[in-house]
């Protein structure tokens, strides 16, 4: 006796069967990326791995009276402050809608 199974009624089966395992149903085998979200998340061993850097700029502000100063950004300011004296600076940034260049332009 073989028994003849419907595709239909195997496909009510596979149905069942996800529904009971709770698994996805995907009768078209579409792409799903279920496999890299099953994965477990690579991020927290990658940030134990490497050690922590120490960000000057953090540690002054956490130790305001240590006197901790960070040269590069110590430069950088002075830098700012030199391209401004010699009119190379940022511009000015508008304080309203009127003052806006792009507003100016469009008139």
């Amino acid at each position: 006796m073989t028994a003849n199974i419907t595709p239909s009624r195997l496909a009510a089966l596979v149905k069942t069967r996800c529904q009971i395992f709770q698994t996805a149903y995907n009768p078209t085998s579409a792409r799903t990326g279920a496999k890299y979200l099953r994965a477990r998340l690579r991020g927290p061993s990658m940030v134990k791995y490497y050690p922590p850097v120490a960000n000057i700029a953090e540690l002054a502000r956490t130790y305001k009276n240590a006197g901790l100063v960070d040269f590069a950004e110590a430069q950088r300011l002075k830098d700012v402050e030199d391209k401004k004296r010699r009119g190379k600076g940022a511009p000015p940034k508008a304080k309203d809608k009127g003052q806006s260049r792009r507003t100016a332009r469009r008139r």
